[in-house]
């Protein structure tokens, strides 16, 4: 198991071929995926043959960055995943962008502000990030929430095109994000 950093309550590890089932479950709720794809499940075969080998791929192109399962450190059971992910935007190297999805039974009880937390922390001590930035629909609260408490700052609204729009796309896309400068780090 290569395990990327730990939390007070968490391990974070790189995903491995084996995970397929946990992706798939994770995905397969309708509650996960409410501002994803409006509750729709991520298909098996997509995660088989898209996710999972794109995930194990970028360890490989950027092996500081991707996408790690969070697994409790008193039971060992997933509760998620959290990602720093190189950026689409460009050739940016010092910018980064913060995700995470847990599962439903995690929520509500500070996974996503703690593990959003060490890898901002990780992102400007270790690897020379100067701007991490997280986006999500302007109607995920919660989301939004965790971005606060993680240190984030509103950055704008913003209007994607969709061909499938999900209940909510109407309100737009809000990016939040925190410059290494403007970083106070937890004491």
């Amino acid at each position: 198991m290569h395990i990327v950093m730990e939390t007070d309550r968490m391990m974070l590890r790189r995903f491995t071929v084996a995970d397929v089932d946990i992706i798939v479950e994770l995905d397969g709720d309708p509650a996960v995926m409410r501002f994803l794809t409006g509750g729709q499940p991520t298909p098996r075969s997509e995660v088989e043959s898209e996710i999972l080998p794109r995930i194990l791929r970028t360890y490989e192109e950027t092996p500081n960055l991707g996408r790690w399962a969070a697994l409790a450190k008193s039971s060992g059971q997933f509760l998620g995943w959290f990602a720093l992910s190189p950026t689409q935007r460009g050739n940016a190297d010092d910018e980064v962008e913060l995700g995470y999805r847990l599962r439903r039974s995690s929520w509500g009880q500070g996974y996503a502000t703690e593990g959003s937390r060490a890898l901002i922390h990780k992102a400007f001590t270790e690897l020379g990030i100067e701007r991490i930035f997280a986006e999500t629909m302007a109607v995920n609260t919660p989301s939004r929430r965790v971005m606060e408490r993680s240190g984030l700052r509103f950055v704008r609204v913003f209007q994607l095109a969709w061909d499938d729009p999900i209940e909510g796309t109407e309100h737009g896309e809000v990016e939040y994000e925190l410059r290494r400068a403007d970083w106070q780090p937890a004491v």
